[in-house]
Formats: C-alpha cells, structure tokens, sequence
C-alpha cells in the first residue's frame, strides 16, 4: 500500500493574524478539517480540535505553565509536539507539523 502523500497547508497569511486567546489556542481549518493551534513559549503547534477521550473542543481548553494542552472537559494533558496523553489515562491527540515562514504559517498534513 503506498504511503499517503503529505502537503504543507497555508493557514495564515501572518502569524499575527492568528486569535490564539487569552489561554493561547486557536482554532482554524486545515485540508478540511477543524484543528487547533496551540502556541507556547514563541512555538506553534496543530493539534485536533476534538479530545479523543470524551469529545472536548480543545479550543476551550488552556495551555498550562508546562506547555501541554488540557481538555476543558477531564483536565487530561496532551504534550503539543507528540500528541501523547501525560497525564496517565493513555489517549493520543493528532498532531501536525507547522511552519511559520515569510509568506506565511503552514500545516503539513496527509
């Protein structure tokens, strides 16, 4: 089975232009899907939108003084570069590469 192609989706003309809130996160579309962006410490990343425990909008979440993401509905923690869950219940949060270039800020996605 070939593997699927991956493409780098512009989202933003600036990284200016991006609301990121008063809890640093955003939530934008990318290649058709609803993702977030969070942003710490001057880093950017694209995580889902949607918690895969219990369906929370991660975009109503917070970033804590550690850098990950917390679902506003369990609390669970997802470190923003990996996706994975630490705060112990196992779950796994999408995650997409981002670039903030000159011309703009992209996604890579599949």
């Amino acid at each position: 089975m070939p593997a699927e192609k991956s493409v780098w989706i512009k989202i933003a003309d600036n990284i200016s232009d991006i609301d990121f809130g008063a809890c640093g996160i955003a939530e934008t579309e990318a290649g058709g899907k609803k993702i977030c962006l969070g942003k710490f410490n001057g880093l950017v990343f694209a995580f889902s939108a949607v918690c895969p425990h219990a369906g929370g909008r991660m975009a109503e979440g917070c970033i804590n003084a550690s850098g990950h993401v917390v679902c506003p509905v369990h609390s669970y923690k997802f470190n923003m570069r990996t996706g994975y869950n630490v705060s112990g219940e196992g779950y796994y949060l999408k995650h997409w590469p981002v670039a903030v270039r000159k011309d703009g800020v992209y996604v890579e996605m599949e």
